[in-house]
């Protein structure tokens, strides 16, 4: 598509990018992450029009956002406040849709109505609670305990109170809270990118615009949300030399999901760029964090066994790298009979782990001047190397490797994994198959003929022109 065929506007993205996700909202309809009630048979007519058509705005986004991404990076692209409002265009229909892309908000309200309940959480699962909240949940889930920190659970558990276990009234609530989230995201970008050299535009383009905030963040209601957002507001207060503040809010981020916690290596590093020493900048940042978890795990009442449950994520058939090259180590061992298969998996996970240490040093050994950068990269190697993956865990190092990336390549390969991982999980959240597949396909290439003709129709005037 040339510049000249799609005139790079900003109303045009506005336009195009709202009927992508206005298509992705109708066709979650009736292929979404519905409530058991409502799921319909993938092979019904309404599903399989739903799937086409959420594959079909998908695309229509996907080019809006590369389209948008062309004007920032134009001799006059558009101010972050401009930006703010394309994001608050397109992320309109998908408040109002339903969960899309993942099952997880409805393990959310179970949890927090099974700490509302005084259940705990960590040792059950939500089939410990019963009733209509824990059939929602997604079966693999349903004797695993949360993995979440106190904070996220204090959150799930106040809205389960406030909403006293309706399901609608939950699903607004938590799509609010994730949305709160993206707010501060926003937010704290621009700020971000100044301090780390970058343009503020770029930053927001790639950080908070792309595919996978509105369809995770925004659609799926992911914790991961409030998550980023707390580490962006406690980034800003210590890029502002304010590093208690930071540390507090810092780990405020790393009790609703724990890799936030490398953030406190971050405000360390800051302090000591600032002239700190380094014990007295580590002790009052280790004192800061560990204050603010003995309050926080005391206000929430949930005790420390989100610790021991870190584990949970961790399931038979995830796709991370180190599980993927378990489970093909142990088909390989088990063809020659070897008492040895069942480890492979344990193995691959323990050579991650320390593949992730090792490269967690380097960086920081070698970007210490760089430590918003190097917490991108950090966190994008834990996503990478960590014993499960999801496509909405790239958005860990995504959202700071865009405020602080040093170069146009580095922005533009994250821009690339950014597209293709939104992709990847079908708009239920269930597991592919081939037929579902086609469909999915189908809905994409459906739209890029819709994107081609309009090309050629745009195009059709400009030749007649130049023929007269």
């Amino acid at each position: 598509m040339s510049a000249k065929a799609f005139p790079l506007d900003l109303r045009l993205c506005q336009v195009l990018g709202l009927a992508g996700t206005a298509t992705l909202a109708l066709g979650g309809e009736t292929a979404g992450a519905l409530p058991a009630r409502e799921l319909l048979a993938p092979s019904s007519a309404h599903a399989v029009l739903g799937l086409v058509g959420v594959y079909f705005g998908l695309v229509l986004l996907t080019a809006a956002w590369i389209l948008l991404g062309r004007l920032v990076r134009s001799l006059d692209p558009p101010t972050p406040r401009a930006l703010v409002l394309v994001l608050v265009v397109w992320a309109a229909p998908l408040l109002i849709a339903p969960p899309l892309f993942s099952r997880d908000v409805y393990s959310y309200l179970a949890q927090g109505a099974m700490v509302d309940a005084h259940l705990d959480v960590y040792a059950h699962g939500p089939a410990m609670l019963g009733g209509p909240l824990a059939a929602e949940v997604a079966p693999l889930w349903q004797h695993t305990g949360a993995p979440y920190g106190p904070v996220f659970l204090a959150l799930a558990a106040a809205l389960s109170a406030l909403t006293r276990g309706t399901l609608s009234a939950g699903l607004v609530g938590m799509k609010c809270v994730a949305l709160f989230g993206v707010a501060l995201m926003t937010a704290t970008m621009p700020r971000l990118a100044r301090h780390s050299g970058a343009d503020p535009g770029a930053a927001l383009w790639l950080g908070v615009l792309n595919p996978l905030v509105l369809l995770h963040l925004v659609a799926g209601a992911h914790n991961d949300a409030i998550m980023l957002g707390l580490l962006g507001v406690g980034l800003v207060a210590a890029l502002g030399r304010r590093p208690m503040p930071g540390a507090v809010l810092v780990t405020l981020a790393a009790l609703v999901k724990a890799p936030a916690a490398l953030g406190l290596v971050a405000i360390v590093v800051l302090q000591l760029r600032a002239g700190r020493r380094p014990v007295p900048a580590l002790l009052t940042t280790g004192a800061a964090s560990a204050v603010t978890t003995v309050a926080a795990t005391a206000v929430a009442g949930t005790g420390y066994g989100w610790i021991a449950a870190l584990k949970t994520p961790v399931s038979a058939h995830n796709w991370a790298l180190t599980s993927l090259l378990g489970r093909a180590t142990r088909a390989l061992l088990e063809e020659f009979d070897s008492d040895l298969a069942p480890l492979a998996i344990p193995a691959w996970h323990i050579l991650g782990l320390v593949v992730t240490v090792v490269l967690l040093v380097a960086i920081w050994w070698r970007l210490r001047p760089r430590p918003v950068y190097a917490l991108g990269l950090s966190l994008a190697t834990v996503a990478a190397f960590g014993p499960a993956i999801r496509p909405w865990y790239a958005l860990w190092g995504l959202f700071l490797i865009a405020a602080a990336a040093p170069d146009t390549l580095i922005r533009h390969r994250m821009a690339a994994v950014a597209g293709v991982l939104a992709l990847a999980v079908l708009p239920d959240g269930g597991p592919v198959d081939g037929g579902r597949l086609l469909l999915a396909v189908s809905g994409g290439v459906l739209a890029v003929v819709v994107l081609w003709q309009a090309h050629l129709a745009a195009q059709a005037p400009t030749a007649l022109g130049r023929t007269a």
